[in-house]
């Protein structure tokens, strides 16, 4: 059995790739990316943007090179591949999740326009007295 095929979720990730390497990609690859823009000469990487393909990362990838808006504020993507049995809603909702991280992050916020993901407003508990069990 491979290490891959013992994650649930996600099957293979590769980070801080620069953006001229995104047709390096293999086409189909369905999950969430992030685009980054490098800081400096160091390990510096600023999110600008979380997304999701359940067809085709490269594609997507492809077409924020070429975004007017986008093209020019990311240099690095990361790409998380889900495993083949993911479904769609399970991709959706992995993504929700991290822009809602990164919903008030002023610099990540510039393109991703969703303040938060509707189902988690659901499971929203503000009070975590009511959340945790009482101790006695």
């Amino acid at each position: 059995m491979t290490i891959a095929a013992t994650k649930r979720l996600v099957v293979r990730l590769a980070e801080y790739i620069p953006k001229d390497h995104a047709d390096l990609l293999l086409r189909g690859t369905r999950g969430i990316y992030a685009l980054f823009r490098h800081r400096g000469g160091g390990k510096v990487y600023d999110v600008v943007y979380v997304g999701l393909s359940n067809t085709g990362i490269r594609a997507r990838l492809r077409a924020h090179r070429r975004h007017r808006k986008k093209a020019r504020l990311w240099t690095h993507f990361s790409v998380f591949e889900v495993h083949p049995d993911a479904t769609g809603e399970q991709i959706s909702e992995l993504e929700g999740l991290f822009r809602h991280i990164y919903r008030r992050d002023t610099r990540a916020n510039r393109l991703n326009k969703q303040k938060t993901h509707g189902p988690l407003k659901v499971l929203r508990i503000q009070d975590l007295r009511t959340w945790m069990p009482r101790r006695s």
